[in-house]
């Protein structure tokens, strides 16, 4: 027996020790498996940038880019429009019958050459007066006095082709707001009756449930704060006054404009009639000009069916947007002055914001928008220019593709390598 064999004997104290383990232990092997995949042997393309690669997809950027942005761009100055900005209308503005012009600062507009000279719009203020809002399901209305109306008069330019939209403009509203955003029930708005203590421990805090003195508790219906935030102006149809055949004094005409239609058609879908007994919910704080209580004459609204609510609870992503109020798909809108009474209740100027009313039309690519155009059309130059550039620099100064003497570290002398924190090799220092 050789010296460098070992001999363990069965009286020896490794074998008497119970941890001992006689098998090899196993060692788990971390080697990627022989694979095309694993081993990163799958076919590629690996294109090699080149000039004659590089330069004509400059042109061809630029050439597909600019055409696309000179057709949006003549798309958008297609639309015709008019935003007139009231919210200081109550405030400023004369009491009938006199009228004043409104300042140009509020007014934008944007008519097709008609060869007519228009006149400024004006705004003009109604004494308070009792209005009526109907009700969907009940024949009687309900009454709110002492509302403020708003009268505007303003020149459509040219005739509008249908469908003619009727839009309201917020500017510095956060509907983006996470606490905002969320601050809805979803079950409730399906028609669930959810009682107070589901309702308190929901998403619609902070306004959740109201406490009666004898410490009885309701929910709002519709609870949380996009609900209870709801726009509450009211906008009546436009009327055209002295029209063209027409003569004489204050003789007017419609033009009917519905809110049938402003929502989209899925939005129906997320809302349902409510379960709630009329004695169980309360209307909101914001509500209560109209609604000052549930009961038999006046009824929660009928959410599934009211549009403008839909429009509404649709979040805007930005603090300045418009929401479709009113619109008219058969009926041409003529060139003429026309006048929108505004039943004005929602108040814009404690958040520093401002309110208006547009008036537009639309083309296959949507609203008025030169944006994307413009952007489209800047794209497309910047690549023309940047391949022109580098086609000029190409042939006055062309480079050898492959040539190693571009590469500083095979200069003779270089200290790139040591600068950038390499260590020298001892054979390349001798």
């Amino acid at each position: 027996m050789s010296q460098t064999e070992q001999v363990q004997h069965a009286d020896s104290i490794s074998s008497q020790d119970p941890n001992h383990d006689d098998k090899k232990k196993k060692v788990k092997n971390r080697r990627p498996a022989n694979t095309a995949f694993r081993q990163q042997r799958l076919k590629a393309w690996q294109p090699i940038l080149t000039p004659k690669t590089v330069l004509p997809l400059f042109f061809a950027v630029g050439v597909i880019f600019a055409p696309i942005g000179g057709l949006l761009l003549w798309a958008s100055s297609q639309v015709q429009e008019i935003s007139i900005d009231y919210s200081l209308c109550t405030r400023d503005a004369p009491l009938e019958p006199r009228w004043l012009d409104i300042p140009s600062s509020k007014i934008s507009k944007s008519f097709k050459a008609s060869g007519k000279k228009a006149n400024a719009p004006q705004w003009q203020q109604l004494p308070p007066q009792t209005v009526s809002y109907p009700q969907h399901d009940l024949p009687n209305d309900i009454e709110v006095a002492d509302t403020k109306i708003c009268r505007l008069k303003f020149d459509i330019e040219s005739d509008l082709k249908p469908p003619v939209l009727f839009y309201y403009r917020l500017t510095n509203f956060y509907q983006n707001h996470r606490r905002y955003v969320k601050s809805f029930d979803q079950n409730q708005l399906n028609g669930d009756a959810r009682t107070a203590d589901q309702i308190k421990g929901g998403d619609c805090d902070p306004l959740t449930v109201e406490t009666a003195p004898d410490g009885s508790r309701k929910p709002y219906y519709p609870c949380g704060l996009i609900a209870n935030s709801l726009f509450n102006d009211t906008f009546n149809s436009p009327q055209w006054t002295n029209p063209q055949n027409q003569d004489g004094g204050n003789q007017t005409q419609p033009y009917e404009m519905s809110q049938k239609g402003i929502a989209w058609s899925s939005d129906a879908d997320l809302y349902k009639k409510t379960k709630y007994d009329l004695s169980e919910i309360v209307p909101p704080p914001n509500w209560r000009r109209k609604y000052p209580e549930y009961n038999s004459t006046i009824h929660p609204p009928n959410v599934h069916e009211d549009e403008p609510f839909q429009v509404w609870m649709r979040t805007a992503g930005l603090p300045t947007f418009s929401k479709l109020a009113l619109r008219n798909d058969v009926a041409t809108m003529h060139a003429g002055t026309y006048t929108v009474d505004i039943w004005d209740e929602f108040n814009v100027t404690m958040y520093t914001g401002s309110k208006s009313i547009l008036i537009s039309t639309r083309t296959v690519m949507g609203g008025k928008n030169p944006f994307l155009g413009i952007a489209y059309i800047v794209v497309g130059g910047i690549c023309i220019l940047l391949g022109a550039l580098f086609t000029a620099t190409h042939i006055i100064k062309p480079r050898k593709l492959g040539d190693h003497t571009y590469l500083t570290w095979e200069q003779p002398g270089s200290t790139t390598a040591t600068a950038t924190g390499s260590r020298v090799r001892p054979a390349d220092a001798a």
